[in-house]
């Protein structure tokens, strides 16, 4: 018995290689995008598009799709028929090779199709791979050829095309009955496998029904077939048509935007096309060489009332769903041009302009736009086999340079229809207007929700009664703020927590301030206004405090407050009004007496008096309040809250004008300036030799 290998057993036998379709069977998402409807769909979408790239090459014009009973999806069109001849290296027809080999197809040289939409060689394998039946019938030659395909093996069903019969296998084509010599084309049908797909996938025809519109738009003249067969059975529950559905179209990318629009039309459909050229490297023989490629681009674009945005983009003939770099290219043209030409000197944004708001924006130009893109080029890049968005880099700055060239052409005199220019110019203005105006409308939203539901600033912990005997009391952050909560008379003391340090209102601009949350919460906190606005007697409380931690920090954010207080609350401070809370720096426990000291100096004297009997003063234990948010609830309403044992110093109009210079001090000593700091150290420290340093 074979011993099993264990999950640490990593060798050269451990390496796995996938032949043929079993790498599309093992990893399905690799190539459809998944194995739901998405995935299904994508199986159909890839017949459909070789059967347009025929249409497109101008071998066919006319599509049709068959939904059968069955479950099975058939495809034909009356181009050229997959050739059927030999191939020379690997002996079996070319039919048989562009169903099983992954990488096999007429796209690659450039010589069957100048631009297509699939490139990666792995559409009709991919179908095979992921069908569990599939028949293909080609007419060419005077004759009709059969091939079939069971569980991804050649041979042919007893049943003919509809794959019912015994299925034997084999390489011969076999020829099923004689046609004109000028009839061609090829028919594909297939059994999707239900053991890979989920057992809810199913087709949606009206969405074949919309890609095979867009299809006719962008290969004019072709007409597409839509029949639905299926039982609701087979359906799975989707929508059914019930009658066939066909479309054709003679007016290419015109009629698709006009198809698109719905609304009021602002402008006529503006149509823009060029070719261009650029280069990128490929490998041929073997050897990364320059190749010089052609690139058509085709643009219909209008704008109309509303707001909704469609834009479709294409590479070829198949469509893009997420853009990529011609949408991107397309996006920068048209937003350059509507700012540099449309917009130019607009009166409607003069009011803007002096603010610097009046450029227009991606979706300000886009506002209402409905636009078809579409690139022709051969060897695309696209990002993933599922092919919905292009990323050939280059494009970008052809479909850029063209797009600009000829709306700049439209909206300049002499192009457009005048009264069409003006009704898109007034529109975008419009549209530029009502972004900034609601832009605004949101920075004030934003602001009142700062505010709270009753206009104060939401952490405002408000008391009950307002007016002479009440007051606001500023507090260090959160950790302080909540004590100080639990510990206030709620009636007439209310709570602003400041968080982070206050603007420095003596350097700062008015607008710097205005703009600081913490002082935009103070000024409406108290609500008497601001700067030469101030009004004493519309303030909501009698008093302001500011309780701040015993420390530098503490220090230097009351410094900050009362300097802000002077330069824009002055009525405040000339009356009076203005406090300092004295939190204690120490505090001891002697027997039930609780002893508390607001300096170094006060300290010692205390123990000095609680030393004169016997007690040693090693037994005697201060604690430093490092912060107020280290005291309790009882030990910060006696300190700062009870009006019956706190101590408060009164802030004067001298102390105001000390604390603005001293917050310039504190900006010069703490700031970000280095050479400020350096200069005003060397110039004042009698502990400096000036010739040792190196300045």
């Amino acid at each position: 018995m074979a011993k099993a290998k264990s999950s640490s057993d990593y060798d050269a036998d451990s390496i796995q290689t996938l032949e043929g379709l079993e790498a599309v069977r093992k990893r399905p998402g690799m190539y459809i995008g998944g194995t739901g409807s998405d995935g299904l769909m994508h199986l159909v979408w890839e017949l459909i598009d070789n059967a347009v790239d025929e249409a497109s090459a101008g071998f066919a014009n006319k599509v049709e799709v068959t939904l059968h009973r069955d479950r099975s999806i058939e495809v034909s069109d009356n181009g050229r028929g997959i050739p059927i001849d030999l191939h020379s290296k690997l002996k079996v027809s070319a039919l048989e090779v562009v169903f099983t080999e992954l990488h096999a197809g007429g796209k690659f040289g450039g010589g069957a199709y100048s631009s297509s939409g699939g490139l990666h060689g792995v559409g009709a394998s991919v179908v095979n791979a992921l069908a569990s039946k599939l028949v293909v019938e080609v007419d060419r030659d005077g004759h009709t050829h059969l091939l079939g395909f069971n569980e991804r093996v050649a041979g042919q069903f007893g049943g003919g095309a509809a794959g019912t019969g015994t299925f034997k296998k084999g390489h011969t084509l076999d020829r099923v009955k004689r046609i004109s010599a000028s009839k061609t084309g090829t028919r594909v049908r297939f059994w999707p496998d239900f053991d890979i797909f989920d057992p809810e996938a199913a087709i949606d025809v009206n969405e074949i029904c919309t890609r095979a519109t867009q299809a006719c738009f962008l290969v004019p003249g072709m007409k597409v077939t839509v029949t639905d067969k299926r039982s609701a059975a087979a359906a799975g529950g989707s929508e059914r048509l019930a009658e066939p559905f066909a479309f054709v179209s003679r007016g290419g990318l015109s009629d698709l935007v006009e198809h698109l629009s719905s609304g009021a039309s602002v402008n006529q459909i503006i149509a823009c096309s060029g070719i261009d050229t650029f280069t990128e490297k490929v490998p041929v023989n073997g050897k990364m060489t320059d190749v010089e490629r052609e690139c058509r681009v085709d643009v219909a674009l209008r704008w109309v009332q509303g707001y909704d945005t469609r834009i479709v983009s294409f590479v070829n003939t198949i469509p893009t769903s997420q853009g990529g770099t011609h949408q991107a290219g397309f996006d920068k043209a048209l937003t350059r041009v509507v700012n540099t030409v449309l917009l130019k000197d607009n009166r409607k944004l003069a009011k803007l302009k002096r603010e610097e708001k009046h450029k227009a924006i991606k979706d300000d130009v886009q506002e209402g736009l409905v636009a078809a893109i579409k690139v022709t080029f051969p060897e695309p890049q696209f990002r993933g086999q599922t092919k919905q968005e292009l990323g050939t880099p280059a494009i970008e700055g052809i479909v850029s340079r063209i797009v600009y060239e000829q709306m700049k052409e439209w909206f300049d005199a002499g192009g457009g229809p005048r009264s069409h220019v003006k009704a898109i110019a007034d529109k975008l203005a419009s549209a530029i207007q009502n972004r900034v105006a609601s832009k605004q409308v949101l920075e004030n939203k934003r602001k009142t929700a700062r505010l709270g539901s009753t206009g104060m600033p939401e952490k405002l912990a408000d008391c009950r009664v307002h007016g002479p005997g009440s007051e606001i009391i500023l507090v260090e952050g959160d950790s302080a703020a909540g004590p100080a909560k639990r510990g206030r008379n709620s009636e007439t003391m209310a709570i602003l927590p400041l968080r982070g340090k206050v603007v420095n209102a003596a350097k700062a601009s008015q607008k710097q301030v205005l703009d600081n949350a913490e002082a935009q919460a103070l000024f409406t906190s108290v609500g008497a206004g601001a700067g030469r606005d101030f009004n004493l007697e519309d303030s909501r409380y009698g008093r302001i405090v500011i309780l701040c931690d015993a420390d530098v920090d503490g220090s230097h954010i009351r410094c900050l407050l009362l300097t802000l207080i002077h330069e824009y609350m002055r009525p405040m401070l000339e009356a009076g009004n203005v406090y300092a809370a004295q939190p204690p720096l120490y505090t001891t426990k002697v027997g039930d007496d609780i002893y508390r000291v607001y300096s170094d100096e006060e300290r010692e004297q205390v123990t000095d008096e609680l030393c004169k009997g016997k007690r040693k003063r090693e037994n005697i234990k201060w604690q430093r309040f490092k912060g107020l948010g280290e005291m309790n609830v009882d030990e910060l309403r006696h300190c700062a809250l009870n009006p019956e044992t706190r101590t408060l110093r009164r802030l004067t109009m001298d102390e105001g004008k000390q604390a603005k210079e001293a917050a310039k001090m504190f900006d010069v000593l703490m700031g970000n300036d280095v050479g400020v700091r350096r200069d005003f150290l060397v110039k004042n420290s009698a502990l400096i030799d000036l010739e040792t340093l190196d300045v």
